[in-house]
């Protein structure tokens, strides 16, 4: 039975509507490829791959990190480079042209840097142009790329005045986000312990790169499609606040897609307290009855813990607290209780074994839940190709240790 939104949207509902999109409800069949799942979450974050592993393989039966390190490494699915908030995400290859064409269309604020270490506009095309001019059909060090961009552009682009974890990085580096969401670079294998860059797939003709950016306003808008299907219903702000885009823009952007038949209002108790209009893809009302049932463990940046919002929702009580820091989600790995978090986990790897410490916050488990944490910590350990030993008891470390 289904819930039309004619009438409010609980929590609850469109909580089970999202875990159900993003294969936590039940996960994807074997056979599934990866990059559908990855597609399905809008990208997983990979600042630290093991943490993109996990948050594939939970929503993936029977998968490993090896099956998402051959989909990035030898079949070439998944791209690895600068995605949402020009943070690093394992993207679909096959999207990345709708991703490239939505990104490079976002208003940037004003740069953080000060005028002495800023590069021009002109600067930064030309930037953006030597880098993929030097990845074309080779892997590169950052140190490698370095000389490349400066042999291409000149001196200035190599001066080292850029601040970053107490050291100075060259000027060019600033700009370095910008080249992989232009589609001019992303990440390669590993050369032993140092990343490498190149260029993304080929996937047509282009001045940088064998990327060609979809056009802005289409993939924009497509995008957003993807977004409130996976996490709606959602206010522009929420989506600014995924993308780290002008809330302002956003604003203007939903209602041009309103006024386009593209998008429609729903009433969702979640923003009610906010008196903020929340929205869904046209015609994309049906929600589930009840609630989510089950308990999932999150690693770090899980998307599903970044993008579903209101966040105070989501982190009810305590949580809001002890699992976000400062408001932001994702520096903690985060156990789901039911369709909220209502715990904080660490994972310590010894050899072919993993300890998964789970510190509840505010509530006990029942017998069926914890039953379900056992399993969900089995299967973290299966993903990453180690034997678990579960331990409920105090997180000690602290936000993304």
């Amino acid at each position: 039975m289904t819930a039309h939104a004619s009438r409010t949207i609980t929590w609850d509902q469109a909580s089970a509507r999202r875990m159900e999109r993003q294969f936590l409800a039940r996960p994807a069949e074997r056979g599934t490829p990866v990059a559908d799942v990855v597609g399905a979450m809008l990208g997983a974050h990979a600042q630290v791959l093991s943490a993109a592993e996990v948050s594939v393989g939970v929503r993936s039966a029977g998968v490993t990190r090896a099956d998402v390190r051959a989909a990035l490494w030898d079949d070439r699915s998944l791209v690895k480079t600068f995605g949402p908030r020009g943070t690093v995400h394992l993207l679909p290859a096959a999207e990345l042209p709708l991703w490239c064409g939505a990104l490079t269309s976002i208003p940037t604020g004003p740069s953080a840097f000060s005028p002495d270490v800023r590069v021009t506009e002109e600067q930064a095309e030309q930037i953006v142009a030597a880098i993929g001019d030097a990845l074309d059909g080779v892997c590169l060090t950052v140190e490698e790329l370095g000389e490349e961009v400066v042999a291409r552009t000149g001196p200035w682009a190599g001066d080292r005045v850029m601040p970053a974890f107490q050291d100075l990085w060259p000027r060019w580096r600033q700009v370095m986000h910008r080249a992989g969401q232009s589609g001019a670079l992303c990440f390669g294998p590993n050369r032993g312990r140092k990343v490498t860059y190149t260029r993304p797939p080929e996937s047509g003709p282009g001045p940088v790169s064998g990327t060609v950016p979809a056009p802005g306003k289409a993939a924009l808008w497509e995008v957003v499609r993807r977004y409130l299907r996976a996490y709606g219903p959602a206010t522009p702000r929420h989506f600014a606040r995924w993308l780290a885009a002008p809330a302002g823009w956003a604003v203007s952007l939903f209602g041009e897609m309103a006024e386009a038949g593209e998008v429609e209002e729903v009433a969702f108790e979640g923003v009610a307290s906010e008196g903020a209009a929340a929205w869904v893809v046209a015609g994309d009302t049906e929600f589930p009855d009840g609630r989510v049932r089950g308990v999932r463990l999150l690693p770090y940046f899980d998307a599903y813990a970044i993008a579903a919002q209101p966040r105070e929702a989501l982190f009810p009580g305590e949580a809001y607290r002890r699992a976000l820091a400062g408001g932001q989600a994702g520096n903690f790995p985060v156990l789901l209780v039911e369709g909220v978090v209502a715990g904080v986990w660490h994972q310590r790897r010894q050899g072919r074994r993993t300890t998964v410490t789970v510190e509840l916050i505010g509530r006990g488990l029942t017998a069926r839940q914890e039953r379900e944490l056992g399993e969900q910590a089995e299967r973290v350990g299966e993903v990453l190709e180690a034997k678990t030993e579960l331990v409920v008891g105090k997180v000690t470390v602290g936000p993304h240790a």
